[in-house]
């Protein structure tokens, strides 16, 4: 005979406000099964899991419904309790009466009435519970980390501190990212090279981490624990075990200085075999195959030039070099792709963006985005750190700098702010002060957001101390014109604080543009079977609780691949991620939630349906046979390693041989039952 215990959370009054907790608890007393009904004000603090676990042991309870907030924020936390008190953890149910009933509700009886039913559920599906037992899966203590900029070089050299090996894969030649372009870090002006050279240089050497530059994830398959990644290693046409990186090769290169530099944006120019950056890691060249002259040449049956293979003493070039695939078995996945900016060009990724035509990027070489201004101002750049315009080389007196473009902007851009664009616009009008002392640096802006730690005396220091001029109002149209033989660009404005029209004539103009999700994120999201909002950005699984996991077992997220970032933020969820990777990876066995899909092969026609429904990838056809190796039959298999629990196969199989533990049609149909007594 059942004996079940319900307690009635008051949260405080977020739910004893708009839910009468004493009618509830009365009102759920004289259902069938139940034995002890009580309520108390805070039944997630010690004193109320205290009152549950004291109700287990004295009245000897089989099952426990707690009515209160989400599951997602306590169901483990009184399934802990329970199991403590000596019940099966899978006895425990929570009826959601906050946020479906008393934060839903403005009728307190309205809210009451739906609690009471709410709880009448709960109770009629733990009477049906069976005691579960967590899965339990082996564990490879190896991580693979998926990006190697800021965030994933802090991910990669805090697993390996933790000793667990690393596989750290980087689709670029270099590891380093966007922060290796940077000039200088805001709030502190500190050099932004000074603080990542340095871990680029541990990462490569650390022994634990094995580094895949110039390579891209192609396949997972598996599981958590047990996951099997394959990687695409690019033919990079140089033996980088060989090379000494000595330089005659691309010093020799006939195409050298001929090809615009995507380091620098297109600012800069780099020949067909190149370094990306001179403090590049690993600082061994690559061979760019569609502007190398041997390999365009070698597509047509020839062999012209070849300089840069005559020059190299150690042999080290190999134009026969073919791209390798190379699989791995690691336990943990880390993604750490980064991110990009807002495409204001004519090619759009999303054919419904308009883009700011209007702003002439593009057509005026002379308006650059923010990634190409810093480029311009650093001292790696390809000016030296000596502001110059991109058209003629003069120095620009006058600047203009547009803010939250795309960003915020449901008509053309992005509805989301991009976050970090107000700190880096004002360290860029600072940087150009300090190096154009007569410049005049102007802002147009919707508003500030300098949420962080010094970081609204950062913005204050650039208007208050180095004279940014900043208006808030946006720029409606620039036009090229000249004035008195000189190029400018006229910005048509406003100033809605002084409710008058701003014109500037600007010698440059910067836009700071949105950040968005790097290119190639939703395929990888797909490969790992992780979620993306409609912008691209990966999903956590709880923006408050667990925000560096995904629902997808084993793969976690951090940086700017999950949202737009600064620099800190990346760098601490970075380590987050790692830590939450080390815990899991700590264990010899995982254990797993037992409540996943079930098949009954009896009934199962091995139709498929399933398996394309799966979006886990947790199900496949299999044969079974019997003890002399016949065939009997084929039957649906579902693997507890990577099944989620979603349901997705239940809803789709028409023979009804499909049904997910925790949540069986009999217990289902018990709560619609409870319902229409």
């Amino acid at each position: 005979m059942a004996k079940i215990g319900v307690f009635t959370c008051w949260c405080g009054e977020n739910i004893a406000r708009n839910v009468d907790v004493e009618a509830v608890s009365e009102a759920i007393s004289k259902l069938p099964g139940v034995v002890c009904s009580m309520n108390y004000k805070y039944m997630c603090s010690e004193p109320g899991q205290s009152l549950i676990a004291t109700q287990i042991k004295e009245l000897g309870l089989t099952g426990v419904v707690v009515a209160s907030c989400s599951p997602h924020m306590h169901l483990k936390t009184f399934r802990k309790t329970a199991e403590l008190a000596g019940v099966n953890p899978y006895l425990v149910e929570m009826a959601n009466i906050r946020e479906q009933c008393s934060w839903v509700h403005g009728n307190k009886e309205v809210a009451t009435a739906k609690a009471i039913e709410l709880i009448g559920m709960a109770v009629a599906k733990v009477r049906r519970n069976a005691a579960l037992e967590p899965i339990k899966v082996p564990v490879t203590k190896r991580a693979m980390v998926i990006g190697a900029g800021v965030a994933g070089i802090q991910a990669a050299l805090d697993l390996a501190a933790g000793g667990v090996e690393v596989i750290l894969v980087e689709r670029e030649p270099s590891v380093g990212g966007k922060m290796a372009g940077l000039s200088e870090t805001f709030p502190t002006l500190d050099c932004s090279q000074c603080i990542l050279t340095p871990r680029m240089v541990e990462v490569g050497q650390h022994p634990n981490i094995k580094l895949m530059t110039y390579s891209e994830v192609e396949k997972v398959d598996g599981y958590v624990g047990n996951f099997k990644v394959t990687v695409r290693k690019k033919a990079r046409y140089v033996d980088i075990a060989k090379c000494t990186g000595c330089g005659s090769c691309w010093n020799s290169c006939p195409k050298k200085n001929k090809i615009p530099n995507t380091f620098d944006y297109g600012l800069g120019n780099r020949g067909a075999i190149y370094i990306p950056f001179p403090q590049a890691v690993p600082a061994r060249p690559t061979i760019d195959a569609d502007n190398c002259i041997r390999l365009q040449s070698m597509q047509k049956g020839k062999e012209l030039c070849g300089i840069c293979s005559k020059g190299c003493g150690s042999n080290a070039i190999n134009f026969n070099d073919k791209d390798e695939y190379v699989e791995f078995d690691v336990g943990a996945i880390v993604v750490a792709t980064g991110y990009k900016l807002y495409s204001i060009g004519k090619e759009q990724e999303n054919p419904n963006i308009k883009g700011y035509g209007e702003y002439g990027y593009g057509k005026y070489k002379d308006v650059v985005d923010s990634l190409q201004f810093e480029r311009i101002i650093s001292a790696s750049g390809p000016t030296g750190g000596e502001p110059k315009r991109p058209s003629d080389g003069m120095t620009p007196k006058t600047i203009v700098f547009i803010q939250c473009v795309g960003s915020r902007d449901n008509a053309k851009g992005i509805t989301y702010c991009s976050k970090i664009c107000c700190m880096y616009t004002a360290k860029h009008t600072m940087l150009f002060k300090h190096k154009v002392h007569d410049g005049t640096a102007h802002v147009f802006y919707m508003d500030i957001r300098s949420g962080g730690k010094m970081y609204d005396e950062f913005v204050r220091r650039a208007i208050e101390q180095d004279g940014a001029q900043y208006h808030r109002g946006r720029v409606s149209k620039i036009e090229e014109i000249t004035v008195d033989g000189v190029k400018k660009y006229r910005c048509h404005g406003a100033d809605t604080l002084a409710g008058t029209p701003c014109v500037v004539d600007a010698d440059m103009v910067v836009l700071a543009c949105a950040m968005v999700p790097s290119a190639g994120v939703k395929s990888l999201a797909q490969k790992l079977s992780v979620g993306y909002n409609e912008y691209g950005f990966l999903s956590e699984s709880h923006p408050k609780l667990r925000p560096v996991e995904t629902n997808a077992a084993g793969v976690f997220v951090c940086g700017a691949c999950q949202g737009p970032k600064d620099i800190p933020e990346t760098v601490a969820q970075a380590s987050a991620a790692a830590g939450k990777a080390l815990i899991m990876l700590s264990q010899p066995f995982l254990t797993r939630e037992p409540e996943i899909a079930t098949v009954d092969e009896k009934l199962c026609a091995a139709c498929g349906a399933c398996v394309k429904a799966c979006p886990y990838k947790a199900i496949s056809i299999e044969e079974i046979r019997d003890r002399k190796g016949n065939l009997v039959k084929m039957t649906s298999r579902v693997n507890p390693g990577l099944c989620m629990g979603c349901g997705t196969c239940v809803a789709v199989c028409p023979s009804k041989s499909v049904d997910l533990i925790g949540f069986t049609d009999d217990q289902v149909y018990a709560q619609i039952e409870s319902l229409l007594d």
